[in-house]
């Protein structure tokens, strides 16, 4: 058997700066995600965990430890004096990884169901991390890319509604994520001006703000105001019968 991927990445150039990823259908007929790395690439499953393991016959390693989280819920009756160690930990941030792989590729191919998906389910596991984990340091590890996390768990969000011409939830979700993110520089007194998780929502809000129709009355009482601060009489005062015979008419 050739083990040799080299006519792989011939056929595949790698380019810096750009996340190169594709579809493609496995031998076992089912579709994949690949992400071509400078010296090589990454294969993954589109749904399950990325490397199509069932690690002690759960869909996930997380989902195993949080099975042994209820398991002794049922037994004591509470959480309390549940912990995950150190080795638990580290397997689980490397599973966090492949994670964040496949939410990348997703998000650049548009699919960001599946990247709403994917990183709610990391947000999880920080969660169950910082909760369970027996060490301060592997409470606290993940904790730093909280707001990346989130920023990309909004921006899928946003994409989706916007997918789906609902610019008003959109703008919603753009404006969660970026409260989520300033509660948390907040809370752990980091500079809010200086992230730029929080600029890209910025951004991303100002985007569907533009795709939002001005309400027609909204837009007479910003024309009317215009109108009156730079003393254009007249104008005011037929855009007030205009906005008098619309509150008429919608009566």
């Amino acid at each position: 058997m050739d083990l040799d991927i080299s006519d792989i990445l011939k056929r595949w150039p790698f380019k810096p700066g750009e996340v190169n990823v594709r579809r493609i259908i496995g031998a076992d007929g089912r579709e994949k995600l690949q992400l071509r790395l400078d010296l090589g690439l990454l294969q993954m499953e589109v749904v399950g965990r990325p490397d199509g393991k069932k690690p002690k016959g759960h869909e996930t390693l997380l989902d195993y430890y949080e099975s042994k989280l209820q398991e002794h819920k049922n037994a004591n009756g509470a959480t309390e004096g549940f912990t995950i160690t150190a080795k638990a930990c580290e397997k689980l941030r490397a599973e966090g990884v492949m994670f964040y792989h496949r939410y990348l590729a997703a998000f650049v191919l548009g699919d960001y169901e599946s990247v709403v998906r994917d990183t709610r389910r990391n947000l999880r596991l920080f969660d169950f991390c910082t909760a369970y984990a027996k060490t301060e340091n592997d409470r606290l590890i993940l904790e730093q890319f909280r707001p990346y996390v989130v920023m990309m768990h909004a921006r899928a969000r946003c994409r989706e509604a916007l997918k789906n011409k609902r610019p008003k939830q959109a703008l919603v979700f753009a404006r969660q994520g970026i409260e989520a993110i300033r509660e948390f520089l907040e809370q752990n007194e980091m500079a809010i001006e200086n992230s730029p998780e929080l600029g890209v929502l910025y951004n991303m809000e100002r985007e569907v703000i533009a795709t939002i129709p001005v309400d027609p009355a909204v837009k007479l009482k910003q024309k009317l105001q215009t109108a009156i601060e730079e003393e254009r009489y007249e104008e005011a005062a037929a855009i007030r019968d205009e906005m008098s015979k619309k509150t008429k008419n919608d009566q």
